[in-house]
């Protein structure tokens, strides 16, 4: 890292919350949209459409830069990324959500699909679709997800059944599924990790 850059990190990581957003949207736009929340300045949902335009665009440049890191090396060496990428997708969502991330041999990043929307406290995943887009994408591996918008992150009796049916029927194909997290708000639970797959 150059000593420019670690000297700027350095600066910008001393600021507040409130001198940070001040640099990123100006000082008006601070005082108008920032109320003590990070989440709620990035988060763009039907009731906060009236966010400078740049709090999205950061976020999204955020979400890119996380993928591109686990494109370039093995997810499996950058949980850390994994977990931010899916903070930051689920991040405001309103409605529970079924994601896909789609791996190579090396468990690199391919793909990053949402398959299914569903409603607050459900989503109707089909797996004869989920085989489709593995195939489509030419993995070799994949990571599901899916949001908790009630904001606890622990699976369900059917969270549990359906990651199986998942497992299973990626088998036949030869595609692998190394995890299943849960996000709710700014918790991530590992279906791996609790020793569910």
């Amino acid at each position: 890292m150059k000593a420019e850059t670690i000297k700027l990190h350095a600066t910008y990581s001393n600021l507040s919350d409130t001198e940070l957003m001040e640099k990123l949207i100006g000082v008006r736009q601070t005082q108008k949209h920032y109320h003590g929340s990070l989440s709620e300045m990035f988060t763009t949902s039907q009731s906060n459409n009236s966010l400078p335009a740049r709090c999205v665009v950061a976020r999204e440049l955020v979400r890119r830069w996380l993928n591109e890191e686990l494109k370039r090396d093995c997810v499996l060496n950058a949980p850390e990324a994994v977990r931010d990428c899916l903070r930051i997708h689920f991040a405001g969502r309103e409605h529970e959500c079924f994601v896909a991330m789609f791996l190579d041999a090396q468990h690199r990043l391919i793909a990053t699909h949402e398959l299914f929307r569903g409603t607050l406290t459900q989503t109707s995943v089909y797996p004869r679709e989920v085989v489709k887009a593995a195939l489509r994408e030419n993995a070799a591996a994949v990571i599901f997800s899916h949001n908790h918008p009630s904001g606890v992150a622990e699976p369900s009796q059917s969270d549990q059944q359906l990651t199986t049916t998942l497992k299973n029927a990626l088998a036949l194909v030869d595609v692998r599924v190394l995890d299943h997290f849960i996000v709710a708000g700014t918790s991530v639970l590992s279906f791996a990790e609790r020793g569910f797959i």
